[in-house]
């Protein structure tokens, strides 16, 4: 008996933190595990994110390691990371937050295009931070985006680089949304901005439609969805 609560306790701690719960419901599209988990003096609450079963946790910690470089309002910079010898994690400041799907069903529907444009702007200017530093993302997806009171914030940098190196087929990979994924990422080629640009279209066409690959009927009548 004592030996399965020490099993239970243990599986509810990642690091120094403990697991309150998970961020996202599950069969969402994303190569990681998204929980909110907070330190045991209760001093720091954080979203922390830990690889899928079968990613690669060398890529995972790479990614991790390269997202502590991010700047700008719009983004969840990296605050923590797992140890040597650690399974991997990270962390990141938690606020309260919804992942985009979510917000789409507790909305009932499509949000309005005022606030797509709002969101479509603020993760333009997120993507174009991370670009002026001779960064790519390969992470957009409606799943990586999370909506707060304040504003968007993108989560899951390397994603489709931690779900499986340059050179290997990514189409069909658990986590991995394939509206949003380039062409070419999809085909295994190495990541660079113009995906993430086809990524956000994906993303501002979820919000807009409940869909990454809507039909043209369903887009907004006004025209584009894109922020001006």
């Amino acid at each position: 008996m004592e030996q399965s609560r020490a099993q239970q306790e243990s599986a509810r701690r990642i690091g120094p933190f403990r697991l309150i719960t998970r961020l996202d419901p599950p069969g969402s599209a994303l190569p990681c595990r998204r929980f909110v988990a907070r330190t045991e003096d209760g001093e720091h609450t954080v979203l922390l994110s830990t690889p899928l079963p079968g990613t690669d946790p060398a890529r995972f910690a790479a990614e991790a390691e390269a997202a502590r470089f991010l700047l700008g309002p719009w983004t969840a910079p990296v605050t923590g990371l797992a140890g040597p010898g650690e399974a991997p994690w990270y962390a990141t400041p938690y606020v309260p937050a919804l992942p985009l799907p979510v917000a789409l069903a507790v909305h009932g529907g499509p949000l309005p295009e005022a606030t797509v444009r709002a969101v479509g702007a603020a993760l333009a200017e997120a993507l174009a931070a991370a670009h002026g530093q001779g960064l790519t993302h390969a992470g957009v997806s409606p799943a990586a985006v999370l909506l707060t009171a304040d504003g968007p914030r993108l989560t899951c940098f390397g994603a489709v680089r931690a779900a499986a190196a340059d050179g290997e087929r990514r189409t069909g990979l658990p986590g991995l949304d394939p509206g949003a994924l380039a062409p070419e990422q999809a085909s295994g080629g190495r990541p660079r901005p113009p995906g993430d640009v086809f990524a956000l279209g994906a993303v501002l066409a979820y919000a807009s439609t409940g869909h990454t690959v809507p039909e043209r009927d369903e887009l907004p009548r006004s025209g584009t969805v894109w922020p001006v």
